[in-house]
Formats: C-alpha cells, structure tokens, sequence
C-alpha cells in the first residue's frame, strides 16, 4: 500500500468515525496514529464521554473483530486469557479462548481489576502472546488493545504503576464538547433514530496491516532522531521531574512521529510531526516532583515547555531526505 492510498483510507476511517464521535477530530486521530503505529491506547477521562463508543467505532470502521472486557475487583487473568474446560463425553480438554482473542480489545475501567489481573493483560499486550497450561497461542494480528480510566474515582480502584502505563503507546484525554459540538451530538441522535448504530467498514484486517507495513518506509533523518533524543534528555533534567521520559518513550515518539507523517502522506518525517507527537508520547512516562503537585504541575505543560526550548533542526537537513 502506497502512503497516499494509506492517507485516503486513514481519512475515510476518521469520517466513518466522527460521524458517531463528534467534536473530538484531535483524540481521534491521535487513536488512529497510534493503531497504525502498533501500540496500544490508554483513554483517560470522566463517564459519558465516548470513550467506549470511540474504541467500537475504531473496530468497525476498521474490519476488526472487537471485544469489550468490563474490568471488575473480581475478574480474573483466566476471564481474561482463557483457559482448558473438561468435556466429560470425550474425555478430554477443551481450549475455551478468553475475550483478549480479539484484533481490537476495550479493557474498561483496566483500574478496578487487581493488579494480578492488569498484569496478565499488560504481558498480553507486550508479548502478543498468552501462555496458558504451559502452550503459547499467539494473539490474533493487528493487535490493539483500548483500556480505558476514571480518573475521579479511587475507592476501590487499583491505579496501574507508573512502569504499567509505560506499556501504552499513547495516553488520550476527550474532554467535554463545546456548546456546538454537544448540539450536534443532539440532533444526530435525533436524526438517526436509533441509539446503536453499526458503521461500515472502511478496510478489513490485512489491509490494516499493510498500512502498518507501509508506516514502516517512512524515512527520519538523523538530525531528527537527534531531536528526539534531545526533547527525551530535557524531560529528564527538567527542574519539576522527578522522572523522566525512558529510551522505550523516545522510541513512542519515533513511531508516532512516523504515524503522522503517513497520515499525512508523506513518506518523511518533518519537526512539525515530532512536536504534534511529543505531548502524547512522553507526558504519561514522566512523574512530577512530589513536593509539586500542590502547584498542579502537569507532565504535559512540562513536555510543552520542553518543546519550546529544544531547538528545531534546520528546514534544508531534512527536507533534502524529503523532498
């Protein structure tokens, strides 16, 4: 697949999209980067914000088997992988897969299951892989995974470490809709006449993949990985972190730097891909300085800052590669 074929197609889904999730063009394609860059999302926001509607959407616009896990204090790794059941009448063991045997999985509210439980789905989602009496089964490809977050109920929650959060590729927030945005929202629900409603798919699963494929020839020159590396180095000198961006969120950057240029079209990564990238690929790999958090320090104002002071390479270094 070409990286224009790849631009129209990205497009087509985020209209199929939006045509049910209003008013949320940024978060959306945000999503879309990271599925075409292989990772996962984490969606963090208050109910009722589409967050389940937008990971439903995303798997049928893009022709992907879906599954929805409700995460509970309760559930166990097994609801989650599968497991072996006894069939009496023949007298052997039945492999009974578990919901993670999806192309496209919503873990909801991933925080109210132990963290035993979070743990089996977070290796499931590194390896792409689950190992069950013993046998690896390889997970179903594109992988994706949506888990999604409350962040203002912590009773009886089980927040994930900061090492978990780590294995998200992106962190997205929606945020409520303006006044016209939920107007709308309105009247689409009025005109379609239905609460549920099934999109089309634009793609199916093997041409996701050649998508990601395609993302793959998108060329970075070196001043660029320089860049990175440099905005990277600054979260972790910064004076309100405690911890900053590791090696594995510099890598974050490069893939959805290079997830942006594609949707773009281009087959090179330009500075403006890496700032559009930095916020959403470093802030939830970067803990504030305890001492700050009554200032309500946030790790995305600081990676902001940082991209502010880091200096952008020269245009003529990198469009020689581009074009």
């Amino acid at each position: 697949m070409t990286l224009n074929e790849l631009a129209e197609r990205s497009q087509a889904v985020l209209d199929q999209v939006e045509s049910l999730v209003v008013g949320k063009s940024g978060p959306l394609r945000l999503m879309l980067m990271a599925v075409l860059a292989g990772g996962h999302v984490l969606l963090e926001d208050y109910p009722g914000l589409a967050k389940t509607l937008a990971a439903r959407s995303f798997a049928q616009a893009l022709g992907l088997s879906f599954r929805r896990i409700q995460f509970t204090p309760d559930l166990l790794p097994t609801d989650i992988l599968g497991t072996y059941v006894l069939r009496r009448e023949q007298g052997e063991f039945e492999l009974r897969r578990g919901p993670i045997f999806a192309q496209l999985v919503l873990a909801d509210e991933i925080n109210r299951a132990t963290p035993r439980t979070q743990s089996a789905l977070l290796e499931a989602m590194q390896e792409r892989q689950v190992s069950l009496e013993g046998e690896t089964l390889q997970l179903p490809q594109p992988f994706a995974v949506v888990a999604t977050q409350n962040p203002i109920e912590y009773e009886g929650t089980f927040p994930l470490p900061e090492a978990q959060i780590d294995r998200f590729l992106v962190r997205v927030r929606f945020g409520y809709p303006d006044r016209a945005a939920e107007v709308d929202i309105l009247e689409r629900r009025i005109a379609r006449r239905v609460e549920q409603v099934t999109l089309e798919p634009v793609c199916d699963a093997e041409e996701l993949l050649s998508m990601q494929a395609a993302v793959e020839d998108v060329r970075v020159d070196r001043d660029l990985l320089q860049y990175m590396t440099q905005l990277a180095e600054a979260t972790r000198e910064h004076s309100s972190v405690e911890v900053g961006a590791s090696p594995r969120g510099t890598l974050a950057l490069l893939s959805l730097s290079r997830a942006r240029a594609a949707l773009e079209g281009r087959d090179y990564v330009i500075p403006d891909d890496v700032k559009e990238a930095a916020v959403p690929a470093l802030a939830h790999r970067m803990i504030i300085r305890p001492e700050l958090w009554q200032r309500e320090i946030k790790p995305e104002e600081v990676v902001r800052r940082v991209v502010d002071s880091v200096a952008v390479p020269k245009a003529e270094r990198w469009t020689a590669h581009g074009g």
